[in-house]
């Protein structure tokens, strides 16, 4: 099944970050309170909500600050829908490149 998706990665970028002021707000935290709970400057938690200049990590430190680190912790889980999907992972889990489907290397 193929999955057509017509985002671009800025806006899932400003989709995530506008969710994580959401939270914030929700859980009546100022900037510079979550800032202080993420170890982060409130610069940084301004620049994350408004989605400039975002980085992974600091979306993560205030993912965890505002204790919801277990949704970024459950991103690409494999898709296991059947014992042949379980079977696949199991033997693929420790496999480190894929070969090239053009070479005989």
């Amino acid at each position: 099944m193929v999955e057509l998706n017509f985002s671009t990665p800025e806006e899932i970028v400003q989709r995530i970050c506008d969710r994580l002021r959401v939270e914030r707000v929700a859980q009546a935290m100022t900037q510079g309170e979550l800032a202080a709970r993420a170890g982060v400057s409130k610069s940084t938690i301004s620049n994350v909500e408004s989605g400039h200049s975002v980085k992974l990590e600091y979306i993560v430190r205030v993912a965890m600050a505002l204790g919801r680190s277990s949704e970024l912790e459950n991103l690409f889980l494999p898709s296991l829908g059947s014992i042949d999907d379980v079977n696949r992972y199991e033997a693929t889990a420790n496999r480190q490149r894929v070969r090239n489907k053009g070479s005989r290397a």
